[in-house]
């Protein structure tokens, strides 16, 4: 007997199948797209609370994009927004079509009653939008870096380069009101006072920390000399001030030398010990005796040293980032300036990609608020001038790009006389040995000239008044020689083979005086 079948069952209806299970969608939100849209056209104000946040690109579907860069165009002609303008806009422009017509635009008016949480829906459209780039990118790098031919090294700078892009368009800050401002500024003029006046980074060379009272927060600072001057002794002598005198942390980007070549100039500078007995170990007894006592001083010191040649300004922000997290670092040093690029991004010329780059490095500065010290190269203009006041360099040597003067908060040149042959200034006073330090433009205080010595064989600038045993041609045993006052009516200089011990001239007298060189 043939089995009855049952024809009243209904066929069982498959389960219905998750959206995202076989593909995805990009990430959007339509409907505060429409409801920010709407929201726009109905408040007469409300198109000034998102202007800074939203650019029509930041819109999933095109036809909202070409709606609120007609909505751009009105606010920019100061004309009211609203449902009427915007279609007449769009007919202007031949794009009513393309975005659903006069009913679209109606429609859009009719979803919203009010712009409460404008702004917030606006953030959450942005981050949609940065979210599709992301995509877009790494998309982008992932099919490249499958192509046998890319180069790969090529591929991450352009890869830094794009994502430096898009985190360049998230930074916003909001408006702050005055009050926290003013107690932020009562505070530091606070610090300033327990710090006797030098309320920023202090350089240790006294006479320039009283024209800048110290590097402050936020600048950018930019330090320019010909080749031989002495930028990065100068730099390397004011971070070992910084580290060691004032133990505030300070980071070395260098680009030119390696990081054994800068320490190697650091030890040169606190052991005063030569260079080339540096570079070749050739140090007699009491010159090891020197470096085991001396190199104390830098050792657990608070410098950090980065030596990645090409530098980034992406690599530099997130690195600079993590130091000021990690290590509280109080100030930045760049050794070069022109050495640095802003890779994976396209410019006609040099010059734009260090106008980029020197942006970036006051935005980084005022990220950060702390301040960026960046060494410049200056043109060949300064050779080709002559006399004392030829030789000194202008604000128009800058190199490449004018945006370099027009970012910086302050340049300082260093000028050396004497490696022109010019041992006098105009008073017959002798410029050997003689760094100046040209503060020629300082957008929040005085300009002026500062002397510092310079000793060329440690690489190495002190202060005019600093002690130094090259200062008296009569030194001996390490101390430098002066007349005594112990007895009246003795005006005998100390020498070679006096066996009395010299007055201490950083204060006391007597046998247990201890000056070093």
């Amino acid at each position: 007997m043939a089995e009855k079948r049952n024809f009243s069952k209904k066929p069982t209806t498959p389960a219905p199948i998750p959206a995202n299970e076989y593909g995805k969608l990009p990430p959007q939100a339509p409907e505060l797209e429409e409801a920010v849209l709407g929201a726009i056209m109905i408040e007469k104000d409300a198109y000034s609370l998102i202007s800074e946040i939203l650019k029509p690109e930041c819109f999933y579907k095109v036809a909202h994009q070409k709606i609120f860069e007609s909505i751009m165009n009105l606010s920019m002609q100061q004309e009211p927004v609203d449902m009427h303008t915007v279609t007449e806009q769009l007919r202007k422009s031949g794009t009513i079509d393309d975005v659903g017509g006069p009913y679209y635009i109606t429609l859009l008016t009719a979803k919203v009653s009010s712009a409460a949480h404008l702004e917030y829906h606006a953030r959450i459209i942005v981050q949609k939008f940065l979210a599709r780039e992301l995509i877009r990118i790494s998309s982008e790098i992932q099919t490249k870096a499958f192509d046998d031919k890319t180069d790969v090294d090529d591929l991450m700078q352009e890869a830094e380069g794009m994502l430096f892009e898009v985190s360049q368009r998230n930074l916003k800050k909001d408006v702050t009101q005055i009050n926290p401002v003013i107690e932020e500024a009562i505070h530091r003029m606070q610090l300033a006072a327990e710090k006797q006046g030098a309320s920023g980074v202090p350089t240790g060379f006294h006479a320039l920390d009283k024209i800048t009272s110290g590097w402050q927060r936020s600048d950018l600072i930019i330090i320019a000399a010909r080749p031989a001057m002495g930028k990065t002794a100068f730099v390397l002598s004011m971070a070992k001030n910084i580290g060691v005198d004032y133990n505030q942390p300070v980071a070395i980007f260098s680009l030119e030398m390696s990081n054994v070549q800068l320490v190697n100039r650091l030890i040169m500078n606190v052991c005063e010990l030569e260079g080339e007995k540096i570079k070749n170990g050739q140090l007699d007894k009491e010159e090891w005796n020197k470096l085991d006592k001396d190199i104390k001083e830098l050792i657990d010191a608070p410098i950090y040293i980065d030596d990645t040649p090409s530098l980034s300004i992406f690599e530099l922000r997130s690195k600079a980032r993590r130091l000021v997290k990690e290590h509280k670092v109080q100030c930045l040093i760049i050794d070069y300036l022109q050495l640095m690029n802003a890779s994976g991004m396209s410019f006609g010329s040099r010059e734009q990609e260090v106008s980029i780059i020197s942006r970036s490095l006051k935005g980084l500065a005022k990220e950060l608020d702390i301040p960026i010290i960046a060494l410049s190269q200056l043109n060949r203009g300064v050779e080709g001038r002559s006399g004392l006041e030829g030789k000194r360099p202008q604000l128009s040597d800058l190199r490449e790009s004018g945006a370099i003067e027009q970012d910086a908060d302050m340049v300082c040149f260093i000028h050396r006389p004497e490696y022109y042959h010019l041992t006098e200034d105009a008073q017959g006073n002798s410029l050997v040995g003689i760094a100046e330090i040209i503060v020629a433009k300082h957008r929040n205080g005085a300009t002026g000239d500062v002397q510092l010595k310079f000793k060329n064989t440690y690489a190495k600038f002190l202060n005019k008044d600093d002690f130094d045993k090259d200062d008296n041609p009569f030194s001996s045993g390490g101390y430098k020689v002066i007349s005594s006052k112990m007895n009246e009516g003795d005006s005998n200089f100390y020498g070679a083979g006096d066996l009395k011990t010299p007055p201490n001239p950083f204060g006391g007298s007597g046998n247990n005086a201890d000056v070093p060189f």
